[in-house]
Order: structure tokens, then C-alpha cells, then sequence
């Protein structure tokens, strides 16, 4: 029903689905021979900004008309939602009786959570990104295989590679070695078919953030974009990098201390891998809303444990502000200007994830404070085994 719903808001509304005009372009600028990083879609005057072999990935699209492709990508989205609660389940170690009626449900409502919401109006890629990262994260450690989507995830949008460093300092170096094997092999591929614009892109276009987006947009849900709609100004200089390092330093940090203490902490490697993307979010320049479809292995994990009254009301605060799509009332948009009063509604998603660092390295302390003084250790570890999916005792 919900789906319905959201169909028939679809189509009375329209979705530009513009990313997904730009991904088509892209591919068409392969097929074409033309100059990839050149290309700029009419009308929008947008250029393509993922690597080359994402570019190669998206060959397929050119086979179809815009509006075929259009119910064609609202499909593969709807699928890869459904994959990705499934993916967030298992993660989170709900128990598999119950969980295909679950992955219905979840599904439908999820489809308004304002990440996805945005992802599926733009057409855009995040989901199967999200798909990849978790398919990884839910194999044993000794699949031989593990890191081989994380790598494939990186090669179409580099930000997965944090993961790959996440599973190296949590002791998976052999899963961190696939990945990057993984990520060079693609990357030598679209060398090899596209050597130009792999030059390009590797040499220059990578490290240019204005081809990405504007950073002081309202949809620029990165802690950069915060500060610069604090400070109205474009580029936020030694104070933005300041605030980008520090966090990155404390959520890589809290992903890594919650990776490594399975013994004290229930579900860590799956608050290990949230941590891990929220702290990719946050740091990155730009991260538009749509980028924060993390939020479905985040809520998962927090109707997992909503078993006492305040993890309660953070599973209803999570909800509040990913539903809320409250950026998008925001006066200028464009970030400049921008009342003190509507700071924090129109950068509601880097508090958040903040917040999930700060309450999860707190959780984690405890923890580990009691399993020193011998008071939680063998209880955390008995009542912790219960909660687990027995696909996800990997450990070897």
C-alpha cells in the first residue's frame, strides 16, 4: 500500500531523476568515444564526477528510452531497498523466522525515510552502494571473497574505502587486502578501456570538490556544509578542516574500539560498520541527503535493542529527523543567509550522526570499564549470543 502510495505521489509530483540522466549521459559519452569529463547534461549543465568504471557501469542505461529507464530504476530501487533492509536485518542479527514479513513492512515505510525518498527521486546509486558495503559486512571473516563488494562499492564512489580501512585496523586484513585488490583491479580496467579520462579523473577532476556541488547547499549534509551555513560563507578554511579532522578522528576511532569488543558489546561489527559510514558522511566534503541511506542499518539495529525506555526514544529521534525532510524548508536554499534559528533544521543529519559517535564511544566505555572491574564481561557475552543471527558468528 505504501508503495502505491508512493507511486501515485511520484506521479502526480514528478521526479526529475536527473542524476539518473547524468549516469546515462555518461555512459552514452563512453559508448560515443567523447570526452567523459567534458560532457555536461543539457539543460542542467551537470558533469560526471564518479570514475571511469562507474562510467562503464552505466553503458547498459544508453539501451533504453528516459521513460523506460525511469520505471526500470524506480524497480531496481525498489528491490534494492528491500535488499537493503534484508542486508541491515541480518546485520543486526534478527532472527530469520520472522524476518521476510519484516523486510515487507520495513520496505514500505522505508521508502519515506527522506534519504531514500530523495535517492529515488534523483535515480540515484546510493542503495546499490548501501547493498554492497552490507553484503560484505554480514560474511564470515573467513569468506574468501569478503571485501570484494566494498572494493566494488569504492571503485564507483571512493567513499566506501573507508570501510576497507576499518576492516584492516579491526584485525580483517585479509577481507582490506581483497578490497583493495578488489578497487585496483577496476581501476586498471577502466585505465585500460578509458586511459584519458582515467588520467583526468585520477590526476585532477578527483580532487576538485566544486565539480561535485556547491558546499554551502542546504542539501550538503556534511559537517563541511554545516559549518560553512554556520559561518555563511563558501568555504569554511582551517575551522572546517579542524572540525573534519577531529570528528573523523573520534568516529573512526569509536568504529574501530566497537569492532574490536565483541566480547563486551552486543551487535559491535554491526555498530562498528554504522560508525564507520556515519564517520565517511560526516567527513567527506559533500554529502548530499541522499547519501545518508545508512540511516536503514542505523534504525535496525536501534528496533533491535528498543528493549529499555530511553533506547526507545532514541529509535523515535532517529525517526523524527530522518522522516522529517525538514532541510527542505529551509529559507535560501542555496545556504547563504541562512537565520540562526534555522542553522540546526537545515543541518539536521550531522548533529545525528555526531550524536550516534558520542552516545555509542560512551556505551562503549562503560563497557569496557565494567568488563575490567569484572562486573559486565561474562554477563555482556552471555546475553549477547541469544540476539545473534548464527550466519553472523564469523570470528575465526
Amino acid at each position: 500500500m505504501s508503495l502505491a502510495v508512493f507511486a501515485f505521489f511520484r506521479h502526480t509530483h514528478g521526479a526529475t531523476m536527473v542524476d539518473m540522466l547524468v549516469y546515462r549521459a555518461e555512459g552514452q559519452a563512453v559508448v560515443r568515444g567523447e570526452d567523459l569529463y567534458a560532457m555536461r547534461l543539457p539543460g542542467w549543465d551537470l558533469p560526471a564526477t564518479y570514475p571511469p568504471f562507474a562510467a562503464m557501469l552505466f553503458v547498459p542505461s544508453t539501451w533504453f528510452d528516459v521513460p523506460v529507464l525511469r520505471v526500470l530504476v524506480m524497480l531496481l530501487n525498489y528491490a534494492l531497498l528491500a535488499v537493503a533492509v534484508h542486508l541491515s536485518l541480518k546485520l543486526a542479527g534478527w532472527a530469520r523466522q520472522n524476518r521476510s514479513a519484516v523486510v515487507i513492512l520495513a520496505t514500505g515505510l522505508g521508502i519515506w525515510l527522506e534519504p531514500v525518498f530523495t535517492t529515488f527521486q534523483y535515480g540515484q546509486v546510493n542503495l546499490g552502494i548501501l547493498c554492497l558495503v552490507l553484503w560484505d559486512l554480514t560474511r564470515p571473516d573467513r569468506h574468501r571473497f569478503k571485501g570484494v563488494g566494498i572494493g566494488l562499492a569504492t571503485a564507483i564512489k571512493i567513499t566506501p574505502g573507508l570501510f576497507a580501512v576499518y576492516l584492516f585496523l579491526t584485525g580483517r586484513v585479509r577481507a582490506a587486502l581483497v578490497s583493495a585488490g578488489t578497487f585496483l583491479a577496476a581501476g586498471l580496467l577502466g585505465w585500460a578501456l578509458l586511459p584519458d579520462a582515467s588520467y583526468g579523473f585520477w590526476t585532477k577532476y578527483l580532487w576538485d570538490p566544486s565539480r561535485v556541488g556547491v558546499t554551502v547547499l542546504v542539501d550538503n549534509q556534511s559537517l563541511r556544509g554545516a559549518v560553512c551555513r554556520l559561518l555563511d560563507v563558501n568555504d569554511p578554511g582551517p575551522v572546517g578542516l579542524a572540525a573534519s579532522a577531529l570528528v573523523g578522528a573520534l568516529g573512526l576511532a569509536v568504529a574501530v574500539l566497537a569492532g574490536r569488543s565483541a566480547r563486551v558489546l552486543r551487535r559491535a561489527d554491526a555498530w562498528g560498520g554504522v560508525c564507520a559510514a556515519f564517520t565517511a558522511l560526516l567527513v567527506s566534503p559533500i554529502s548530499w541527503t541522499h547519501h545518508w541511506v545508512w540511516c536503514v542499518p542505523l534504525i535496525a539495529l536501534l528496533v533491535v535493542e528498543a528493549r529499555t525506555r530511553a533506547r526507545q526514544v532514541l529509535l523515535g529521534v532517529t525517526l523524527l529527523v530522518f522522516l522529517s525532510h525538514v532541510m527542505w524548508t529551509v529559507p535560501h536554499r542555496w545556504g547563504r543567509g541562512v537565520d540562526w534559528y534555522w542553522q540546526l533544521p537545515g543541518a539536521l543529519y550531522p548533529p545525528m550522526g555526531i550524536a550516534v559517535l558520542v552516545v555509542l564511544g560512551v556505551r562503549l566505555y562503560r563497557a569496557r570499564r565494567q568488563a575490567a572491574d569484572g562486573t559486565g564481561g561474562a554477563r555482556a557475552l552471555r546475553t549477547a549470543e541469544p540476539d545473534r543471527d548464527p550466519a553472523l558468528t564469523n570470528r575465526t
